[in-house]
C-alpha cells in the first residue's frame, strides 16, 4: 500500500519540457516516493501562472501520507513540528489535509523531502520521537545524508520506567553506545547536554537487569563548581551527597525511587565519591566517573588502576570545564593524550552539534565557544626575541 506519495512543480527558471507525461518512482526506507512532472505547452503555462511571482528558482513539493495517526505524529499537534523543518532547512512548510506542502530552493526542498521519508520510515517501524528528537534528527541527516534513522532509533539501551525507551539521539550517541558495548574502558568528552552520563547510567543499569554485572559504581570528585560552600553540616555522606545528586536524578530517572533505593540500600548501585575507590579492587561492576574533568592526574591514575575482571568503566566529563585550582593539571585531559591509542580504551568526542538538552543549551555552549576563541585570538603574544 503506498502510503506516502510526493509530487513537485519545476522552478519557476527552468521551465518543463514540452514532452508528455512522465512518471518516477523511488523506494525509500519501505515508502514509496511518486514524483510527476506534467509538461506540455498547456501544462507549463499553468505552472508559470502558479509560480507568478515567486523567487526564481524555487520549487514546491507536495508530500502526501494516507496514515493520519503517521501524519500526526511527524506533523504534531496543529503542524507545530513543521516550524522545525523551516528553520533547519530555510524552506517554507505548510499543512492541508494529508498533505504537507514544501516550498524554497530545490537543494533545500529535496533535503527536506529526505527528512520526512526518513522520518517516517522510523515513526512507521515504532520509533517515538518528540519535538527535540526531531529536530535532533533532522540535523542527524545534515551531517550525514545517508544515515538511516530507523537504525538509529531502534537500538534500544533500556527501557525505563512507564515504558519510555532510551535510544541513542544521533550518530554520535549511536557510536559512544557501541563503543561501551565493544570496550571495557570508555572515556566520552564533550559539553554538557550530550547524553554521556545518562546513557552510561542506562547501559549500566541495563547491564545490571540483564545480570551481567552484579553492581553498579557511580563515582564524582568533590570539587566545588567556582563556588566556595563553606561549611556542611551532617555525617560524611551527607556532606558529598550534594555533590554527587546529578547521578541520583539520572538513575531516579530510569526506575522508581523504591527500587533505586532497594538497589543501594542492597549495595547493588553504589554512589560515591571518587576518594572513597582509594585502596579497592572493583569486579563484575559497571563503573562510571562522572565530571572527571576535575581528577588530578594522580586520581585518574588511582582510578583506572581499580578496575577488576568482568568489569567496565566509563569516564565522561568536558575538559573546557575544569574547576580544579589554577595550578592543577587535570587527570582526564591527561588520561586522554597518554591513552587515546591503547588497545581496549575507546575515546568518543561530542561537539555542541550532539547537545539534546533543551534547543537553547546549545546555541548558549556556541555562544561561549566563540567568545573564547574570539579572547584567544586577540590575548597578546608574547615578543619574539631575534637574537
Amino acid at each position: 500500500m503506498v502510503e506516502w506519495s510526493v509530487r513537485r512543480r519545476m522552478p519557476t527558471s527552468q521551465p518543463p519540457k514540452l514532452t508528455s507525461v512522465q512518471e518516477s518512482t523511488a523506494i525509500r526506507g519501505g515508502s514509496a516516493i511518486h514524483e510527476k512532472n506534467t509538461a506540455g505547452a498547456e501544462g507549463a503555462a499553468r505552472l508559470q501562472s502558479a509560480d507568478r511571482g515567486k523567487k526564481a528558482g524555487t520549487v514546491a513539493a507536495d508530500v502526501e501520507v494516507a496514515d493520519t495517526g503517521l501524519l500526526l505524529a511527524l506533523t504534531g499537534p496543529e503542524a507545530r513540528r513543521l516550524s522545525i523543518l523551516e528553520q533547519e532547512f530555510g524552506i517554507e512548510a505548510g499543512l492541508r489535509g494529508n498533505t504537507i506542502r514544501l516550498k524554497g530552493a530545490e537543494g533545500d526542498v529535496r533535503k527536506a523531502e529526505r527528512a520526512l521519508a526518513e522520518l517516517f520510515d522510523a515513526l512507521q517501524h515504532g520509533a517515538t520521537m518528540s519535538d527535540a528528537d526531531m529536530a535532533f534528527s533532522i540535523r542527524t541527516l545534515q551531517q550525514d545524508p545517508e544515515v538511516k534513522l530507523r537504525n538509529v532509533f531502534q537500538d534500544v539501551v533500556l527501557t525505563a520506567m512507564r515504558g519510555r525507551k532510551v535510544t541513542p539521539k544521533g550518530l554520535a550517541q549511536k557510536r559512544y553506545v557501541e563503543a561501551i558495548r565493544t570496550h571495557d574502558i570508555v572515556f566520552g568528552v564533550g559539553p554538557a547536554g550530550t547524553g554521556k552520563t545518562y546513557l552510561a547510567m542506562a547501559m549500566a543499569v541495563s547491564d545490571l537487569r540483564q545480570q551481567r554485572i552484579s553492581r553498579i559504581i557511580l563515582a564524582r570528585p568533590a570539587v566545588e563548581a567556582g563556588e566556595k560552600l563553606g561549611f556542611l553540616p551532617g555525617d560524611l555522606a551527607e556532606k558529598v551527597n550534594p555533590y554527587l545528586r546529578p547521578l541520583y536524578d539520572a538513575l531516579h530517572d530510569m526506575m522508581d525511587p523504591e527500587t533505586a533505593h532497594g538497589l543501594i540500600t542492597r549495595g547493588s548501585i553504589e554512589v560515591a565519591p571518587l576518594a572513597f575507590m582509594r585502596g579497592r579492587t572493583l569486579n563484575d561492576s559497571f563503573v562510571i566517573l562522572d565530571e572527571a574533568q576535575n581528577t588530578t592526574i594522580p586520581q585518574m591514575k588511582m582510578f583506572l588502576t581499580r578496575l577488576g575482571v568482568c568489569s567496565k568503566a566509563v569516564i565522561t566529563g568536558d575538559v573546557t570545564q575544569v574547576d580544579l585550582p589554577e595550578a592543577t593539571s587535570s587527570g582526564l585531559s591527561d588520561a586522554l593524550q597518554l591513552l587515546d591509542n591503547t588497545t581496549g580504551i575507546k575515546c568518543c568526542w561530542f561537539t555542541d552539534q550532539d547537545v539534546v538538552r533543551h534547543a537553547l543549551v546549545e546555541r548558549i555552549v556556541q555562544a561561549y565557544d566563540r567568545r573564547d576563541a574570539g579572547q584567544a585570538a586577540s590575548a597578546p603574544r608574547a615578543p619574539i626575541d631575534a637574537r
